[in-house]
């Protein structure tokens, strides 16, 4: 039996996120006998999937940060390694235009297929002189990389017209952030067991998902479950993930007097039982490409309110809702408060299988993909 073709995967950190998520959706499912995963990471320490990623056979080579002043030695780093590595044909950026030294040394090694997937359409906005200078390098990079791009893959429309040019939408190749639909079957049964065991029996609970960055903002969305507290005394807000910015909103938590309704679950493994035992999915982000954590949601039949920023093509189910950012706390209180004394939930499985976003057909089209760009 020949041994799989490998795929190397880039990536910053191989944490949480919505892109490592999906990413692992599709390891999980695909054939391990016919393609494997491999993942060039710019962190040193460990990510939160590396262990699993070891276990299903994958190889984890860590690289140095790419940041500027260091840009030289990024790209010895990267040279070096295509030197070394002779056994990739197909190189998957999920760094978006950070992927540019690495695909240029691809093709100076002979590395025949790129692919660049776009997962973020960022709205810049209210920045600070930092971060207006990081836009100008990724403006920079974005159009340099188109360069040495062979296909040029999206989870939407937006994110791809960012970073690939709107030109460039018929080229584009839509890879569904698919998601394990049957890990987020709800019934009644099963989300009063679940509300059992994270002690939520008799509460009003929304939960969130997402890194703590200025792109999920979470600063708002206290301020929105402030106000719906202020109605609903019995009501709890989860909130799910790790990020730079978690320290801040504890401090808004603590200052608004929401310490013992507001819980910070940390990193999870079991956001599918979390989604089932909660009433109300918030997500009132500033972008989005397509998040793997409003797909999950659906899947689990839960009512979503989400902000105006994120792209249409994220409602695969009728289970949303959307608000205007530009919209006061109260009113985006009282969209969730629509939902605070039930509502018909049933299993939304098969809506995913429909909508194509359920992983099973998607794993087993990104494989043979990756097996005719090998066999070019």
């Amino acid at each position: 039996m020949s041994s799989p073709i490998r795929i190397l995967n880039l990536f910053t950190i191989m944490n949480r996120g919505g892109a490592e998520t999906m990413v692992m959706n599709y390891y999980r499912s695909i054939d391990r006998t016919r393609v494997q995963f491999d993942f060039m990471v710019h962190r040193q320490e460990r990510g939160a999937y590396d262990d699993e990623i070891e276990a299903l056979g994958g190889r984890i080579y860590r690289m140095p940060p790419v940041q500027p002043g260091h840009f030289g030695e990024y790209k010895r780093e990267v040279a070096r390694f295509f030197d070394e590595h002779k056994e990739y044909s197909i190189v998957h950026s999920h760094m978006s235009e950070l992927g540019f030294y690495a695909f240029r040394e691809a093709k100076k090694h002979g590395v025949k297929c790129s692919v660049c997937h776009a997962h973020n359409a960022p709205h810049f906005k209210d920045e600070t002189l930092v971060e207006k200078a990081k836009d100008l390098v990724r403006e920079y990079f974005k159009h340099r990389i188109r360069k040495y791009t062979d296909h040029k893959f999206i989870c939407g429309i937006e994110a791809g017209e960012w970073l690939f040019g709107k030109k460039s939408k018929p080229e584009f190749v839509m890879m569904n952030n698919a998601v394990d639909a049957s890990r987020f079957v709800w019934s009644e049964e099963k989300s009063a067991a679940l509300k059992a065991k994270f002690d939520l029996e008799g509460k009003f609970t929304v939960c969130h998902v997402g890194r703590f960055n200025a792109q999920k903002n979470h600063t708002f969305l206290v301020e929105i479950f402030k106000a719906v507290h202020s109605i609903r005394p019995d009501s709890v807000l989860l909130l799910v993930g790790a990020g730079d910015l978690e320290e801040k909103v504890r401090q808004q938590v603590e200052a608004a007097g929401l310490t013992d309704c507001v819980r910070f679950m940390g990193l999870r493994n079991d956001v599918n039982d979390i989604m089932v035992a909660s009433d109300v999915f918030l997500f009132p982000s500033l972008y989005e490409g397509l998040p793997v954590t409003l797909v999950e949601a659906q899947s689990s039949g839960i009512k979503c309110v989400i902000s105006d920023n994120i792209p249409d093509d994220c409602r695969i189910t009728q289970n949303i809702d959307i608000v205007s950012l530009q919209s006061s706390t109260q009113r985006w209180a009282e969209e969730v408060l629509k939902y605070a004394d039930g509502y018909p939930r049933r299993n939304a499985k098969d809506d995913i299988v429909r909508a194509k976003f359920d992983i099973k057909e998607n794993a087993k089209w990104l494989e043979e993909f990756y097996i005719n760009e090998h066999n070019k």
